[in-house]
């Protein structure tokens, strides 16, 4: 039986803005199996980026429970938690987040610099083990802006492996991507989830969370439906259904 990477319950989580209360989560039940491939799905303000931003440890809930791979968030402090994301989760960002002045290798670097028991030669071979993952060890001496928009955002999900997390999240991955990108990307998804990663993503495309084995759609601070996406669709498939002249990721 798989393993439960993440399991929720009753999670609950009120802003205040002045005197005014904000329910952004209103009690979620919600579990995650390891190797699982799940959609978090729904309109603006439905609280799907509240929860990813607490699936993250970025953030809090206000009451409920939340273990990450058996571990419990809600007892640990800042420091815990910050070790607690380091070293079990990677993530992926709509707008990349790359440090512009730093090479490709460099930038998937970083999340090692915060372990000390990783020395300078490890931390280089796993950086390059990790773009070589994604397709990019050829380009790993370019700085960002020698990149596509898919390019960087492969540096992104490289620098996301290289800790080897047992769960990756990403935020809108393909939102600033043209078509034929985006589903390169998903591409690149589904081949890590088919060698044993869990991966957890927000989108409001409902085309883009065909790719993944689950959908979780929020509505209102609540779940409103779970359901097992029985028409999937696969990225390499479609791909070649494509027109392949004018492919920006293969430019020099």
């Amino acid at each position: 039986m798989s393993n439960t990477i993440i399991e929720i319950k009753n999670l609950r989580k009120d802003y205040h803005i002045g005197e005014v209360t904000v329910h952004a989560l209103r009690g979620v039940d919600l579990q995650i199996k390891e190797n699982e491939f799940v959609a978090i799905m729904g309109v603006s303000g439905s609280g799907k980026s509240t929860m990813l931003n607490i699936l993250g440890c970025l953030d809090k809930p206000s009451n409920g429970d939340y273990l990450l791979d058996g571990v419990d968030v809600k007892t640990m402090n800042r420091d815990e938690l910050a070790r607690l994301r380091n070293r079990k989760l990677g993530f992926v960002f709509q707008a990349y987040n790359l440090l512009p002045r730093t090479t490709a290798l460099e930038n998937v670097e970083l999340p090692l610099f915060y372990n000390s028991k990783i020395k300078s030669k490890e931390r280089y071979d796993r950086a390059v083990n990790a773009l070589e993952a994604v397709g990019l060890k050829e380009r790993m001496h370019h700085m960002p802006n020698q990149l596509s928009g898919g390019q960087q955002q492969r540096v992104a999900i490289a620098r996301s492996l290289v800790n080897d997390p047992v769960l990756i999240l990403a935020d809108e991955p393909t939102g600033n991507l043209d078509t034929r990108t985006s589903f390169e990307i998903m591409e690149l998804f589904q081949d890590l989830n088919e060698k044993g990663r869990t991966i957890v993503y927000v989108t409001h495309e409902p085309d883009i969370a065909k790719f993944a084995t689950r959908n979780v759609v929020f509505r209102d601070g609540r779940i409103q439906r779970e359901l097992v996406v029985s028409e999937r669709s696969y990225a390499r498939e479609i791909l070649k259904t494509l027109p392949v002249e004018n492919i920006e990721e293969f430019d020099a």
